[in-house]
């Protein structure tokens, strides 16, 4: 910000309230959304959570419509048809073949899937909401990042006064358990968010969340390498539905059509 210039203009021109209206409530959506996920990280392996996280799309679509009244092509609904498709065969082909040869079907279920389909309504909504104030209100990418990072941070610092973790920081501090291998997902996510900052202010919420998808096959990739574990039938089966999703979306935009004179 210091670099393009924006840094002074902002200094003079923010004001808590302004930042508040703009990004309180989506800053708390990503709060919650957070933990929910953390939740199902705990359930799920890597490639099942990444691609039942990925219904995001869906419901930023949803909502950016009714937010923005942003519209889909007949082949853009149809490429959001085949991803809720992936993700529903991911979702009861994964949960069931692993509740039946650990006796947990349960947990996968209520503390695995459910979560993630949660967090995706909740990223919709939160990713909506970004696009209205980046691309309506004109704010700046990153200040956006900024202020959602600080109101975020206070929900989950408030949240840990009953919360288990609280209880588990209190007693063993706020670094307990860290290697410098947890330094790698912390400063990822940092400059991630940055990038998706950008993205959802040049490009939008559903573009941002089919960009995402991508990295649906380097989590294959790695859980293969790092856990031995080749995608199951069902993860098989449903990456090509998801990226044949992709190609149809970028394919065929919505255009809007002229009146004829």
């Amino acid at each position: 910000m210091a670099k393009d210039g924006s840094l002074r203009k902002v200094y003079k021109e923010w004001t808590l309230v302004g930042a508040l209206t703009a990004l309180g409530l989506p800053a708390a959506i990503y709060a919650l959304q957070n933990s929910l996920l953390q939740i199902s990280f705990k359930n799920i392996d890597s490639l099942t959570f990444s691609m039942l996280n990925q219904t995001k799309i869906f419901f930023t679509a949803f909502f950016t419509y009714f937010i923005l009244r942003q519209k889909q092509s007949i082949e853009q609904i149809g490429a959001l048809f085949l991803l809720i498709v992936a993700a529903v065969l991911l979702s009861v082909g994964e949960g069931s073949s692993k509740g039946s040869a650990s006796g947990n079907a349960d947990q996968i279920l209520f503390y695995g899937i459910i979560p993630v389909l949660v967090s995706s309504v909740l990223s919709g909504l939160a990713s909506s909401l970004c696009q209205w104030a980046s691309q309506v209100k004109k704010h700046s990418s990153y200040l956006m990042t900024i202020e959602m990072s600080i109101v975020g941070s206070l929900c989950l610092l408030a949240s840990t006064l009953k919360s288990p973790d609280g209880e588990a920081m209190r007693q063993h501090g706020f670094f307990y358990g860290w290697t410098p291998l947890t330094l790698i997902p912390v400063i990822f996510n940092a400059l991630g968010g940055i990038l998706v900052g950008l993205v959802t202010s040049h490009a939008g919420g559903v573009r941002k969340g089919f960009v995402i998808v991508s990295a649906l096959l380097i989590t294959a990739l790695l859980q293969f390498i790092f856990d031995g574990k080749p995608p199951s039938l069902y993860c098989l089966v449903a990456l090509p539905l998801v990226v044949t999703s992709i190609s149809i979306y970028q394919k065929y935009p919505y255009q809007v059509k002229k009146k004829e004179s």
